[in-house]
């Protein structure tokens, strides 16, 4: 605990007190791992999900994530929102109207015309790569590796865990501490990130409706209010706090998805749903493996690299999250739900409001130019063109606010699992705690440089979990072989 809080004060005082170098020396690494290693970004990721989907389709996939015939430990319809809550519920909201828009004026491959009907199909596909299948990847790897070791060799609930294989009695020492803290600062900087993101887009959304300006200052005071609200619902713990805030949120989703999808371009989107759907299965394998290596180009560096050094660097505390909402499930169920069940949502959601988007950009509304301007009132330029501008716009900020606690206060609970003795309860103040050291990074990072310094952080120190991950899904597969092979634990 005190090391990693070090760490993280020591990050703090840097940004804050030296924001020039901060910058510079956090761009100049960032540039670095993605021309270095932005290939393995890529590799490491479309490896990994068809590794997922190999092992829940065959003998692997009916083994249990307890004991045998141990029913779920939550319903379906709470799993799932706590699974999306604690997931990218967030980064839909920022995203959603921004990044197809995006993509459809400046398209990522130099042969399609910007703005054209080509283009329209391009920006959805790579919209729904960057947040579908691959994403979800990220956050099922670590919990199906967490909850086998954890739930069927009785080991604690943390990463360190699945390093048994390896480490052996170690991972109680030195080595498997070792490995927690990576995964506890992973979670303390990845999702401080997905605070200031958010935390940009409430502050850009409120100076936006109400004609003042989105300072620094307003945006601390956003981060100071999420850390209240999530405090307040860490608290209370997970049943009372966590579960009720997903289902609430959740709902509130949903309703502006239904608005947008009645009073939009429902014909439109309801048919380019379906034709998304296509165009992604068929664009996915090529898609999955596509590095730029012969366009010369660096689009990737800023969105798809970013997403994935992004998503790997909290990928420890939602697979902790969801590996601990996800026992009595089979691998099988997990692999499935925790990759298709999301994926769906964003398919509707990245439909309703891309092409709803895409649709008015085309009709002559000049949505392009506030996008460029600022990417994070994309959202809410886009509400003015609907009826009740003002109430799904309010909406719209609660629900950021609410995705924003759901996620904070979810990590909160992981870091607070991964920094004490197996042997000591859970506590208050400890959870506490971690909810105001995660507030403080957030708000150095928007000290230090706002999107482009959370972007370049990212990229940096994202690498080494994404090597974290891959040595996970190694351990993961001898472990499932000595399961349904006991006897040849000898040769692995």
């Amino acid at each position: 605990m005190w090391i990693a809080a070090a760490i993280a004060l020591l990050f703090v005082g840097f940004a804050t007190g030296f924001t020039r170098e901060f910058s510079g020396f956090f761009s100049a690494m960032g540039r670095y791992t993605f021309v270095y290693f932005g290939w393995f970004y890529v590799l490491s990721v479309s490896g990994l999900l068809i590794f997922l989907l190999w092992i829940a389709a065959g003998r692997y996939g009916n083994l249990r994530l307890g004991r045998e015939q141990e029913p779920a430990q939550y319903s379906l319809g709470a799993w799932f929102a706590m699974l999306f809550a604690a997931g990218i519920g967030t980064v839909l909201m920022f995203w959603g109207v921004a990044e197809p828009l995006s993509h459809f004026i400046k398209p990522p491959f130099l042969e399609i015309e910007p703005g054209s009907r080509d283009a329209a199909k391009a920006a959805m596909n790579v919209s729904l790569y960057h947040f579908g299948l691959h994403t979800w990847t990220i956050f099922t790897l670590p919990a199906l590796a967490i909850a086998f070791f954890s739930y069927r060799q009785d080991l604690p609930l943390r990463v360190s865990s699945v390093f048994v294989v390896f480490l052996g009695e170690r991972i109680k020492g030195p080595l498997g501490r070792s490995v927690d803290l990576l995964a506890l600062l992973g979670t303390l900087f990845g999702v401080a990130v997905s605070v200031g993101l958010g935390t940009l887009q409430l502050a850009s959304g409120v100076s936006y409706l109400s004609g003042g300006d989105s300072s620094l200052a307003w945006q601390l005071v956003i981060v100071a209010l999420v850390v209240l609200v999530a405090t307040t619902s860490v608290a209370l713990g997970l049943d009372k706090g966590i579960k009720r805030l997903s289902y609430f949120n959740i709902g509130l989703a949903l309703v502006l998805l239904a608005f947008i999808w009645v009073l939009g371009p429902t014909l439109f989107i309801t048919a380019g749903s379906v034709q998304n759907l296509g165009i992604y299965l068929q664009n996915l394998p090529w898609m999955s493996f596509w590095t730029e290596a012969y366009q010369g180009t660096s689009w990737q560096q800023g969105w798809t690299v970013f997403y994935w050094a992004w998503t790997i660097s909290w990928a420890p505390f939602v697979g902790l999250f969801i590996a601990r909402i996800s026992r009595g499930r089979t691998v099988r169920q997990l692999v499935y739900g925790a990759l298709g069940a999301p994926f769906l949502f964003t398919l509707m959601w990245f439909s309703v409001f891309g092409l709803s988007a895409i649709d008015l950009q085309m009709q002559g509304v000049d949505l392009a130019s506030q996008v460029e301007a600022d990417v994070s009132i994309a959202l809410f330029s886009f509400l003015q063109s609907f009826p009740l501008s003002s109430f799904t716009s309010a909406l719209s900020l609660i629900i950021i606010l609410v995705f924003l606690t759901t996620s904070a206060d979810s990590a909160a609970l992981v870091m607070d699992n991964l920094s004490r003795p197996t042997q000591v309860g859970s506590s208050v103040w400890h959870r506490v705690f971690w909810m105001l050291l995660l507030g403080a990074v957030a708000a150095s990072l928007l000290l230090g440089g706002g999107l482009k310094a959370l972007q370049e952080v990212i990229t940096a120190l994202g690498f080494p979990f994404c090597l974290l991950l891959v040595a996970m899904a190694v351990a993961l597969l001898k472990e499932l072989r000595r399961s349904v092979a006991p006897q040849s634990i000898h040769q692995l």
